[in-house]
């Protein structure tokens, strides 16, 4: 039976990995259950897991007999064939009558509204939502409860869920992730498994030392975190208006998952029936005692620092369930000729349309972006989130860059992260008419639902994680005048995106993209930590952190003014051989991400890719001349079919 406080009612959420072990904790203290099907969702590492339609037709009816919920999840991103596998999926779904969809890539809004479905539709964690304008969006799109970010603490949960009055789901205990929701692209990129798609190979969890201000650091596993545990916080998780209890684990086994759940179970239960008298620790030694990893409330009460890092049985590096290694570092994979030889091969079996290229440039600072105008690119990103010790730019540096812009377009950036504070600034400054924009760089659903009423073109980033032409479609729809595509997209994703998108798109084709986006602050660990040696960076200035694998690999980590932490590639994405195919298949935005680059190198790199769009024939001589400033060249996620 449903449980209720004060009239408002309690669902603790537990997870199947299987058919069987569903069938066990149906019939435990849990209310509702989430599991995947054997496609489409982010739990596809092993093939025994997820259930097949049979079962999850059965699932459903076995819960409903019960009095108990189903939700599936088809929470992972899209590409072109699992649009086609979505199609029949959505109406068998349908058709077997789940309590609801947890869902991670917005196309499927564009594929219900297209199919005439009714699903009632979940945000997943990996939306990442965090701020009232992006819980207005999708509320007008219908969804109907969030998953709250992983950041997000429960005073917040609490101010957004009476504003908002929208249904709130959270995770209270089990695994967690270092990176932002959706903003992890590191294991897309260097495995060809995205952790957008289910297939994360946690680049996060391998062993690292740190080295900073030529002095090394043995910090183990500085961004391994603690499984997430609020056994004890029964109370201040129902107070703070939270709906539903969700308890990660899909991969784990039914007798871990049993005892788990049946501790929350009863201690909501004894919650409900005595809340003067309740006993908050009643099985917290059974539940330490039996634990995976160390555990933390993470970020429930505020920013946890290092207190959140594990350290039990990190260095196993082990599915706990199966033994198996997720990854052991590997090297970012060098751009080979007989790669670019076969991404030419590729990009020329269609020519779409050919438009003339353009060029924009993401800079750091007010310094980088008067080289940025000096070069004449088309258009200069001003970026929302400026590594230090550069400062956010001013509205002085504003109007000084859009007076002297000529035919140049000035966009300025957004954080990816935007609180009640963001807004309120930036709605201030975007109303004053001194500034001379054209234009806005978004980085997430809110600030497009937000900002789309002003007379500014609206550019997508690729933090959206734009993969697939219905999600292009639903952001057209939406307001984007362009958007980048994602920097995850393989080769064929990425043709049939940009042969397909309804909006024009750009391509991120030299730099590096922030691969992971972490509230984390890896900085902490020099003030905690005692060096054990002197070693200098070998490609980047001693005053920035690298974290430094086992395999010696060095991996820059960025601050910005708000504290956010930006891993980027150590090898820069270099597709200068192929901009000439790359145009003939339709896109014609070509993006340098600058941020981290000196002067006089960004200036060599602008005047090298504008002398290779005014003629494309140009792009192998000029490749060959071109020496890269870090390790090398890579492909990034191109290197994959």
């Amino acid at each position: 039976m449903p449980r209720y406080f004060n009239g408002k009612e309690v669902e603790l959420l537990a997870p199947a990995g299987t058919f069987e072990i569903f069938k066990k904790v149906i019939y435990s203290g849990a209310d509702a259950v989430y599991l995947g099907g054997k496609i489409l969702n982010m739990r596809m590492h092993k093939k025994d897991h997820n259930l097949t339609k049979e079962e999850l037709a059965t699932a459903v009816t076995i819960a409903h007999s019960l009095n108990k919920k189903v939700y599936v999840v088809v929470n992972n991103l899209f590409s072109k064939k699992d649009l086609k596998e979505a199609t029949d999926y959505l109406k068998f779904l349908e058709s077997i009558k789940p309590d609801a969809l947890i869902i991670q890539d917005l196309s499927i809004l564009e594929l219900t509204k297209k199919l005439n479905l009714n699903l009632n539709l979940h945000s997943s964690v990996m939306m990442n939502i965090h701020n009232i304008e992006s819980i207005k969006a999708l509320k007008d799109l219908g969804i109907t409860r969030i998953v709250a970010s992983r950041e997000m603490d429960l005073k917040t949960v609490s101010s957004l869920s009476i504003k908002t009055n929208m249904e709130f789901e959270y995770f209270i205990h089990g695994d967690m992730c270092i990176s932002h929701g959706g903003q992890c692209l590191y294991s897309g990129m260097l495995f060809g498994k995205s952790s957008n798609r289910g297939l994360c190979m946690k680049p996060c969890r391998w062993n690292f030392k740190i080295k900073k201000d030529g002095l090394l650091y043995n910090t183990e596993y500085p961004m391994a975190v603690k499984d997430m545990c609020m056994y004890e916080h029964i109370p201040e998780l129902i107070s703070s208006g939270i709906v539903s209890f969700k308890i990660e684990g899909r991969m784990r086994d039914s007798d871990y998952l049993i005892r788990l759940i049946n501790y929350y179970s009863d201690a909501i239960d004894r919650y409900i029936d005595d809340p003067i008298c309740f006993d908050n620790k009643k099985n917290s030694t059974e539940i330490f005692k039996n634990r995976k990893r160390d555990i933390s409330t993470a970020y429930a009460f505020g920013k946890p620092g290092l207190n959140n890092i594990n350290r039990r049985y990190e260095g196993t590096g082990v599915f706990y369930s199966h033994g198996k290694v997720f990854s052991n570092p590997i090297e970012e994979i060098e751009t080979s000729k007989n790669r670019i030889d076969e991404i030419k091969k590729a990009l020329s079996k269609d020519i779409n349309k050919k438009n003339k290229p353009l060029l924009t440039v993401k800079v750091n600072s007010l310094k980088q972006a008067k080289i940025a105008l000096k070069q004449n690119a088309d258009a200069i990103y001003l970026s929302g989130e400026v590594f230090k010790p550069n400062k956010p730019f001013s509205k002085k540096e504003i109007i000084e860059i859009t007076e002297n812009k000529n035919n140049t377009k000035v966009y300025l950036g957004l954080p990816r992260m935007m609180f009640k504070d963001d807004f309120l600034k930036y709605t201030h400054l975007l109303n004053q008419n001194d500034l001379k924009l054209d234009g806005l760089l978004v980085t997430n659903l809110g600030a497009i639902h937000k900002f789309k009423s002003l007379k500014l073109k609206l550019i997508g980033d690729y933090s959206l994680n734009i993969y697939n032409e219905m999600s292009a479609k639903f952001y057209k729809d939406q307001g984007l005048s362009r958007a980048t595509l994602s920097v995850e997209a393989p080769l064929n994703d990425l043709i049939e995106t940009t042969k397909n998108s309804p909006i024009p798109l750009e391509l991120i084709v030299h730099g590096s993209p922030v691969v992971l986006y972490l509230e984390h602050d890896l900085y902490e660990n020099i003030k905690e930590n005692k060096p054990f040696s002197k070693e200098d960076n070998n490609y980047f200035n001693n005053d920035l952190l690298v974290l430094v694998d086992d395999k010696g690999y060095e991996h820059p980590v960025y601050k910005d003014n708000n504290g956010k932490n930006h891993i980027l590639l150590y090898k820069d994405l270099c597709y200068l051989p192929f901009l000439k195919e790359l145009n003939n298949i339709g896109l014609n935005h070509f993006r340098i991400e600058a941020c981290d680059y000196n002067l006089e190198i960004l200036e060599e790199i602008i005047h090298t890719y504008k002398i290779a769009i005014a003629n494309l024939d140009k792009c192998n001589e000029l490749y060959s001349s071109l020496k890269p400033i870090k390790k090398g060249f890579t492909l990034g996620a191109l290197q994959f079919n």
